[in-house]
């Protein structure tokens, strides 16, 4: 079993994104979730900070987990450095004094402490209503604010932030060996995402800037200049002018797709209804593709059931005061 150290305040969303490369995962409490299993993606998440191996649990008190870690049975050896944490601060747990006490049990058995380059590191996580332990398996890489949309070669105002486009594209099935596309891809800030957790990207756009502007974004982080040593090598990308309502691929040409709708009422590209132009792009995303993740400034619960979807997650997101983003997660009615 896995300790997971989510990350933000969506837990749920948090929680869905990790069950894109973990299995079983359940919330446990505040920022705080289990897996029973993880795969190698884990770095790349979005919304979980660090996968640990669980040893166990107890409650929120420094001299309880102490007591867990005499009990616990452990196999390991060499140098070790304990890191403690009050997830928010709900605890109200004195973190130094946890990592003393449980650093004293774990010299007591053997180990040396090393704080700065430790053979283990040993996480006691606390909570509003309980302690974890757990042996530091992966952390995620928090390199966001290197893409800033501002700071991309091409850049349009509303773009997404890519802590946001990460989760997006993780949960539409980003990763190795997969195809992500984005058949509205703006800047192609999804894209740049999905392709750098390793998955090939198609990005497509019914405006010859955009196909531009996104290949310009595309180039500048896909290369394998810019792939990082932690994460797999970026994919490949693709980017072209086409009507979402009418792809020219064949069914089943991508392992899922992603797209951010237009907002308001009326759609500027080809002054077509909004409801028109989502639901058309519902029904190709559905014959592309047996996964879809959609976002807009309004639910879109009835179009894609009508283009044959069903609605497996729903969520908001608040970006300020006058916008939230709602989130939805659709498979195949029939898959």
């Amino acid at each position: 079993m896995y300790l997971l150290e989510l990350a933000g305040e969506d837990d749920a969303f948090a929680a869905r994104e990790a069950a894109a490369v973990a299995t079983d995962v359940t919330r446990l409490a505040p920022g705080l979730a289990t897996a029973r299993g993880v795969d190698t993606g884990t770095r790349g998440l979005a919304y979980t900070h660090r996968v640990s191996e669980y040893v166990g649990r107890a409650d929120p008190a420094v001299e309880s987990a102490r007591a867990l870690l005499k009990a616990a049975s452990v196999e390991r050896s060499g140098t070790v450095a304990v890191r403690a944490r009050d997830v928010r601060g709900l605890a109200g747990v004195d973190t130094r004094a946890a990592e003393r006490d449980l650093g004293s049990v774990l010299v007591d058995r053997g180990f040396a402490v090393d704080l700065d380059d430790p053979d283990h590191e040993l996480r006691a996580v606390f909570a509003a209503d309980v302690c974890v332990l757990g042996w530091l398996d992966a952390e995620s890489v928090r390199n966001f604010g290197d893409r800033q949309p501002t700071d991309r070669p091409f850049f349009q105002p509303g773009s997404m932030d890519p802590l946001l486009a990460r989760g997006l594209a993780n949960i539409a099935g980003a990763g190795p060996g997969a195809t992500i596309l984005d058949p509205m891809c703006g800047t192609g800030g999804v894209l740049i995402e999905a392709g750098l957790v390793g998955a090939d990207v198609l990005g497509v756009d019914a405006q010859p800037k955009m196909v531009q502007g996104a290949a310009e974004n595309l180039k500048r982080f896909l290369t394998p200049a810019q792939s990082s040593a932690d994460l797999p090598d970026s994919g490949t990308w693709h980017t072209l002018r086409g009507d979402a309502t009418a792809l020219s691929l064949p069914d089943d040409a991508v392992d899922g797709t992603v797209f951010d709708a237009p907002y308001g009422r009326q759609s500027k590209i080809a002054n077509q209804p909004l409801d028109d132009l989502v639901a058309g792009a519902l029904a190709e995303a559905h014959r592309v593709a047996p996964r879809a993740v959609v976002v807009a400034d309004r639910s879109w619960d009835d179009a894609a059931r009508e283009a044959g979807w069903r609605v497996t997650d729903r969520f908001e997101r608040r970006v300020h005061r006058s916008l939230t983003r709602h989130v939805l997660v659709l498979a195949r009615a029939n898959g």
